[in-house]
Parts: structure tokens; C-alpha cells; sequence
């Protein structure tokens, strides 16, 4: 790993670091006194942008947790199709040094295929645990290819956070495991609910920043 960049705005700051899949981007929204890093990594369709990294990163540091919103190389570059998982990971692996540096536990998280390297690379990296956001279980309508392997595999504390309505498995799809899992209300896979439904769009983003901030408050 090696830092090439660091930006300051309005007290966030992010850094660029080369990794062995390319340069990757680390958006830090850092605690007063923090007692965790919580990385979360985007989807293969969007970046950190996504309603639920945002969130997080608005609420979590004013309950002790520092938040780094971690870009892949693919993303960073303007690519708009993402790597193979194994490349993925690689990148991944290789902005692990500037989140723990601190010293402090990390949490590794993501959401969609960031929330399937976070599992993946778990145990291998030293995450004090793991937050999935919308992981995807299955390809959409092909339920026989299930990727509950990598999520019963991670090995660590694991939360999942998944929308009622996400083609890529509803929260009942999910197998038993050593897990704890919410559902946010009619969500689909980025947690967008529609105008129909009995919560409004705050409201289920509400349901994903309060159950993060319970679960970070019971890690040890």
C-alpha cells in the first residue's frame, strides 16, 4: 500500500492508495473519539453514493465509529463494469493497512458485492466483524445459485441488513447461520421503497442507521 493523495473538505478527508488492482479511494468521516473503523465498500452497479453508505456515514461518528466509504480501483478509474470477485478482493486487501493503522477494531462491510468481499476476506484480514448490506444471496429468479457460503463463512460477528422486496433474496430466503439479519420494509436491493408502502424513504434508512449503530454499540 502507498498513499498518493490526501483531500480535506468540510472535515472529511479522502486518500487515494495504490493496490495491487490499481488505485482505490478511502472517504474518511472520522469520530471524535472512536472506538471503531467501519469500511464499507460499494456495489458492482453504483459507488459510494449509494443511500445506505451515506447514511452511515452521516450518523455512525457521532456514536463512536469512524467511517471510511472504500472505492475499487474499477471505480476509481471511470470503468463502468466491475472486476471479478478474485480482483475484487485484491483490491480490497490492499487498502486493509490504511484502516488499520490506528489501531483500532475494524469492521468490514459493503454493500452488494461489498458486502460478499467483506465476507470473503474476513478471517484472512483481522476484521473484528462484518456488516452485509443488501447481500446478494442469489442472481435474481436464480435462487439455486446461492452464495450463503461466503456469508455462513465469514467467521466473524456478522450483521445483514436486507430489503423485504430484494430480488437478490428476501430476508426469508436467508439460511439459518451464526448471523443476525434485518429486514428493512418493502426495500429493494438499494432500499428504496416505493411510494406505496407503509414507511416512507427516511423512515426505512432510519431502520438501517438505528440497527447499525445497536449492533456497533454491542461489539466488543
Amino acid at each position: 500500500m502507498k498513499m498518493t493523495n490526501v483531500t480535506k473538505v468540510a472535515g472529511v478527508t479522502a486518500e487515494t492508495l495504490e493496490t495491487d488492482a490499481g488505485t482505490a479511494r478511502v472517504t474518511w468521516h472520522r469520530a471524535r473519539k472512536a472506538r471503531l473503523v467501519l469500511a464499507v465498500g460499494h456495489g458492482a452497479g453504483g459507488g459510494i453514493e449509494a443511500r445506505d453508505l451515506e447514511a452511515l456515514a452521516e450518523v455512525l461518528p457521532a456514536h463512536g465509529v469512524t467511517v471510511a466509504r472504500v472505492e475499487q480501483p474499477w471505480r476509481v478509474a471511470g470503468k463502468k463494469l466491475a472486476p471479478a470477485p478474485k480482483t475484487l478482493d485484491i483490491g480490497w486487501r490492499g487498502i486493509w493497512p490504511a484502516l488499520a493503522k490506528s489501531g483500532l477494531p475494524v469492521v468490514a462491510g459493503g454493500r452488494s458485492a461489498g458486502a460478499r468481499v467483506a465476507c470473503r476476506t474476513a478471517t484472512e484480514l483481522g476484521a473484528h466483524a462484518v456488516l452485509a448490506l443488501s447481500f446478494p444471496l442469489h442472481p435474481p429468479g436464480k435462487p439455486e445459485k446461492s452464495r450463503a457460503e461466503e456469508l455462513l463463512g465469514a467467521g466473524v460477528p456478522t450483521l445483514v441488513v436486507q430489503g423485504g422486496n430484494d430480488p437478490f433474496g428476501k430476508p426469508e430466503e436467508f439460511p439459518r447461520g451464526a448471523y443476525d439479519l434485518v429486514e428493512v420494509p418493502y426495500g429493494d436491493h438499494g432500499f428504496a421503497v416505493p411510494k406505496r408502502a407503509e414507511i416512507s424513504q427516511d423512515e426505512a434508512v432510519a431502520v438501517i442507521t438505528d440497527a447499525v449503530v445497536e449492533w456497533t454499540g454491542s461489539l466488543g
